[in-house]
């Protein structure tokens, strides 16, 4: 049975095996372990910045979703960023992804959150199909990068 729980820190070398997994798939990233370490530990040691759900088959992490708070001048309100949504290949079909994004959608809404955004590869319509199920639309809003050396 699949339950969806808060990430901790003993987490993070499976989180990062889940990362290498979306990054080696995404257009714009690829995997880098030590980044990726980094990145896990800003958010699960400061909670004023989001969380990570997991979602577990007994011990094991086979999915999660980062969920990063911000604040919305347009909402007037809190806002979250949906990020590195992932689930294991062989967990895909089964509700793995639908119950994690069911418990993001409740933690936003417990948090206040007056919208959630995320971004998918412009050609993953699988995703995109996936977010459409949960209530998700396009947005005419474009994303633009800039690195900062």
């Amino acid at each position: 049975m699949i339950a969806i729980d808060d990430a901790t820190p003993q987490d993070i070398p499976a989180l990062c095996d889940l990362l290498d997994l979306l990054f080696a798939q995404e257009a714009d990233f690829t995997p880098d372990r030590a980044k990726q370490e980094r990145g896990l530990r800003l958010i699960l040691d400061d909670v004023r910045v989001g969380a990570i759900l997991v979602a577990r088959d007994g011990a094991h992490v086979v999915g999660m979703v980062n969920l990063l708070f911000t604040v919305s001048t347009a909402e007037g309100a809190r806002a979250m960023m949906l990020e590195d949504m992932i689930v294991r290949p062989d967990h895909r079909g089964q509700g793995v992804g639908l119950a994690l994004i069911e418990a993001a959608i409740a933690r936003a809404a417990a948090k206040g959150c007056a919208r959630i955004t995320l971004l998918t590869d412009e050609d993953n319509t699988q995703a995109q199909w996936f977010y459409g199920r949960a209530g998700f639309r396009r947005s005419a809003m474009i994303p633009m990068r800039r690195a900062i050396p």
